[in-house]
């Protein structure tokens, strides 16, 4: 490769649920990067390597304290708005609010306890099967097909949120265990994001490591360039 401009979504976030410390970045070839935040206010790594090179290594290192509240952050009503309504790879179809049809949940007033019903319900209806879908997949064909990633599992219950009039966003990060990058869902309750793992059927706390946030999938791509 002659010329390359990258941009890296790799860094723990900072908000009232962890705090990350002592981070440390290598990128080979060495290149000159900058931090900046995107609109969504994740953060990134900026760069360039413009010497001829035939491979891009990057490795982010540190420690993160997790657990640190029951909740990730307050509302920002700036940014709240984009993550009332359906977009790109969570738009429900016909099976999708069929399903929710289903659920009979809409008489639970409580915003929270409503999501974690919904999520226990789909938890059972739902599995999880590796290699099955792609990060083009939708929520609804996932829905269709019965199985996914953590990815689809994640696009669904947006779409299901929605459909419960619950604002609700993507996430990206980690887990203690997987070496892999992982995907839950941020609900908006009480002027409060709580995360929920439909994943794996349970709130999220201390072993979810936070990476960035979006309205879906394409806008928390942990690389790009």
């Amino acid at each position: 490769v002659s010329t390359c401009s990258y941009t890296i979504k790799c860094m723990p976030m900072t908000n009232a649920r962890q705090i990350p410390e002592n981070i440390n970045i290598e990128i080979s070839p060495p290149s000159k990067y900058v931090f900046g935040k995107d609109g969504l206010n994740n953060d990134q790594i900026y760069g360039k390597n413009a010497q001829a090179h035939d491979y891009f290594i990057y490795k982010i290192s540190g420690d993160v304290t997790v657990g640190l509240a029951l909740y990730d952050e307050h509302e920002n009503d700036s940014q709240s708005m984009i993550f009332r309504h359906p977009h790109g790879l969570n738009i429900p179809g016909e099976k999708i609010i069929e399903y929710y049809k289903s659920l009979n949940v809409d008489s639970i007033a409580d915003d929270y306890l409503r999501a974690l019903n919904i999520m226990y319900c789909f938890y059972e209806d739902f599995d999880y099967r590796p290699n099955t879908t792609d990060i083009n997949t939708t929520a609804e064909e996932a829905f269709k097909q019965g199985y996914g990633v953590c990815q689809d599992f994640a696009h669904i219950f947006i779409a299901l949120m929605h459909l419960s009039h619950i604002p609700a966003r993507y996430v990206t990060g980690f887990i203690t265990g997987e070496g892999a990058s992982h995907a839950w869902v941020e609900v908006l309750c009480d002027g409060k994001w709580y995360g929920l793992d439909p994943t794996n059927n349970k709130p999220v706390f201390d072993e979810h490591i936070k990476i960035g946030v979006g309205r879906h999938a394409n806008d928390c791509m942990i690389n790009s360039g």
